[in-house]
């Protein structure tokens, strides 16, 4: 996925805030856990996934000047959930990294299909 933040997606001139960035990773991994599982699950559709557990390390300053882009991939995979390892890149340099477990939710769940 590639990003393009705006001056209000800045923590200081110049370089994404962060928690815009746990946003991006959040998201980016949470669909790429649910297209897993669905492809996986021979669904017709996706799951509708929650994130369990997430979390980024920042390696250095996000810079805004251009694109940011997150690279997502399914690290390990139940039936009804998939951790994920993503890593935020910008300026050529890798810059963050995050890992979370996404989990399918059923009916009755406040986020089933919300989406």
């Amino acid at each position: 996925m590639r990003f393009r933040a705006k001056r209000e997606h800045e923590a200081f001139p110049g370089h994404l805030n962060g928690g815009i960035a746990g946003s991006l990773a959040d998201c980016h991994m949470n669909w790429a856990a649910t297209h897993h599982l669905m492809r996986e699950g021979g669904l017709d559709a996706p799951p509708c996934t929650v994130t369990a557990e997430y979390q980024i390390r920042f390696l250095r300053p996000i810079p805004t000047a251009g694109d940011i882009e997150l690279v997502a991939r399914v690290v390990e995979a139940k039936a009804d959930r998939a951790t994920v390892e993503a890593t935020l890149s910008a300026g050529g340099r890798d810059c963050a990294t995050a890992r979370g477990t996404f989990v399918a939710v059923k009916e009755g769940h406040p986020a089933f299909h919300r989406w």
